[in-house]
């Protein structure tokens, strides 16, 4: 059976990556490894095994242009108020709480933030099918 172990996005700034990851998700850096043309840095905590891939490819300065293919990361909190309220506090601007309902009871409760590179994560409260 097949096992989800990391997903991959493309960045411009390795240093204000990490730092946004490690500051917003408590991601750490698990290993880096660098290549002529690229480097690629494994970040997680100890939540879990699944691992995010950041890879800097070496020259680049434009932005990447996101299309509208890519839809988000999702990430799951103990607290969402909590969480909102320290991302706010660090500076960060994380989109208003949302409660989402269906059929009359809660789905799910999140906010969305923007990474620096305009990548889309979705911070939601442990809650039914969002572990």
């Amino acid at each position: 059976m097949a096992k989800t172990i990391h997903s991959m996005i493309r960045v411009l700034d390795e240093t204000r990556s990490v730092e946004f990851y490690k500051t917003a998700f408590n991601l750490n850096v698990a290993d880096r490894l660098d290549f002529d043309s690229f480097t690629l840095v494994y970040m997680s905590n100890d939540e879990e095994e699944f691992e995010l891939e950041l890879t800097i490819n070496k020259g680049r300065e434009e932005p990447y242009d996101l299309g509208d293919g890519y839809g988000h990361l999702a990430v799951s909190v103990d607290n969402l108020d909590e969480e909102h309220a320290r991302i706010k506090g660090l500076g960060m601007e994380p989109r208003d709480i949302v409660e989402f309902e269906r059929e009359g009871a809660l789905l799910a409760k999140f906010f969305f933030i923007k990474d620096p590179d305009g990548y889309d994560i979705e911070v939601l409260q442990r809650h039914g099918r969002f572990k």
